[in-house]
């Protein structure tokens, strides 16, 4: 573990992700970038994997439909937490906080980075609704590959990003017979508190 406390958390998580990602290639692993993303309404959580996108403005965004179960439940309590979890390092990352839209310029162009058939699915899919069939989802796959044929792909508008504004962030490091180590960041007004927990 080469870990430093008295760093700014997002330094030392930017680290952590970049060691993330260059251990999962050399096992020849995918989707380092992958955080358990919980959300709760009417004080039931429901919890999923999604792909993080990067930090904006000191926040962790990821895409998803804004109509869809995560992002109306957003809506009606944007408050999350998000696990990142590598088992290969021995470390995990644990972040409580809040969901905020990311804009409608940072939402277009991520959309537009993303592969073809990437962008027909945010127009195909009407996210967590019920579907009668996959033939019904493949049909409307073909439905918008046929409209948008030859031409740019606009974002659907009920698609686009968030990010999680941290009030709290724990890196957790695994030790022989459950001793870890647990360094927490609490933000306590435009500052960090840094304190540590037992395990």
């Amino acid at each position: 573990m080469n870990f430093d406390f008295n760093k700014d958390p997002f330094e030392n998580f930017l680290k952590s992700i970049h060691e993330a990602e260059i251990k999962s290639q050399s096992l020849g692993l995918s989707n380092h970038n992958a955080m358990a993303l919980t959300t709760v309404k009417d004080k039931q959580p429901s919890s999923r994997m999604v792909l993080f996108k990067g930090l904006v403005r000191r926040g962790f965004s990821f895409y998803t439909h804004y109509d869809g179960r995560k992002g109306l439940q957003i809506a009606d309590n944007p408050k999350v937490a998000a696990v990142f979890y590598w088992p290969y390092l021995d470390h995990q990352i644990n972040i409580q906080g809040q969901a905020f839209p990311l804009t409608e310029q940072e939402s277009d162009l991520y959309f537009q980075s993303r592969d073809r058939l990437s962008q027909i699915g945010a127009w195909a899919s009407d996210q967590s609704q019920m579907m009668n069939s996959r033939d019904e989802f493949e049909t409307q796959v073909k439905f918008f590959e046929n409209k948008f044929k030859d031409m740019k792909i606009p974002r659907p508008k009920e698609w686009g990003g968030f990010h999680i504004m941290p009030s709290e962030i724990e890196f957790w490091f695994q030790r022989e017979s459950r001793l870890h180590d647990r360094f927490i960041y609490q933000l306590d007004g435009e500052n960090w508190k840094r304190f540590m927990r037992y395990p």
